[in-house]
């Protein structure tokens, strides 16, 4: 056996001890282009996951407390009520019942601070305002002829926001009859381009 043939026997043993082939460039080429892309979407796929995880996180924070909110929204609406059932009664309010009605309006104000500070506002629209059917429920219609038709001419209940959602809408009627709300003005030099010349 000479040294060449040896040499050859060598390189066999390496390619069979292996069990694989030598691959040309080209392909091992495309086998680390595709191996380098599958790892570029994996990270991209972990880099998506990580921020939706981190939205929906806080969107939890932000909105888990709704249900609970949309109920205490209710008892400040009762407390409002029956403060301004107290003051609708026109009967001087003193001793016992005047602190009464004041720790009342304590409890009041201090539960509106407590939503505030879990991200519930309180928000009251005023009258004539136009109707938002996403910030404002209609519950009648109030023919009224001084207030602008499809405005907001009484407010029965106040609404609630949470974050940037409506917790609960804002309870109103709705003007009907009333003059139409007029069309935005136009600047004094597009009326003037806008009239038909005269023929006559």
């Amino acid at each position: 056996m000479t040294d060449t043939t040896a040499a050859a026997n060598g390189n066999d043993a390496t390619t069979t001890a292996d069990n694989e082939p030598a691959l040309p460039d080209a392909t091992l080429a495309k086998e680390v282009a595709d191996y380098k892309d599958k790892l570029l979407r994996s990270l991209a796929d972990m880099e998506n996951l990580r921020r939706r995880t981190d939205r929906e996180v806080a969107d939890a924070r932000t909105y888990g407390v709704s249900s609970l909110a949309r109920d205490i929204a209710g008892v400040a609406d009762n407390m409002r009520r029956a403060l301004a059932a107290v003051d609708e009664s026109a009967v001087v309010i003193e001793g016992p019942v005047k602190a009464l009605v004041e720790g009342v309006e304590l409890i009041e104000r201090e539960l509106l601070k407590v939503l505030e500070k879990h991200g519930v506002k309180k928000f009251d629209p005023q009258q004539g305002v136009k109707f938002d059917p996403n910030l404002h429920q209609a519950i009648f219609e109030v023919p009224d002829a001084n207030v602008a038709s499809g405005s907001i001419a009484q407010v029965i209940q106040p609404g609630y926001m949470i974050g940037e959602r409506v917790l609960r809408p804002a309870m109103v009627g709705v003007s009907k009859g009333g003059p139409k709300t007029a069309p935005p003005e136009q600047p004094a030099d597009e009326k003037q381009t806008s009239q038909e010349p005269d023929f006559g």
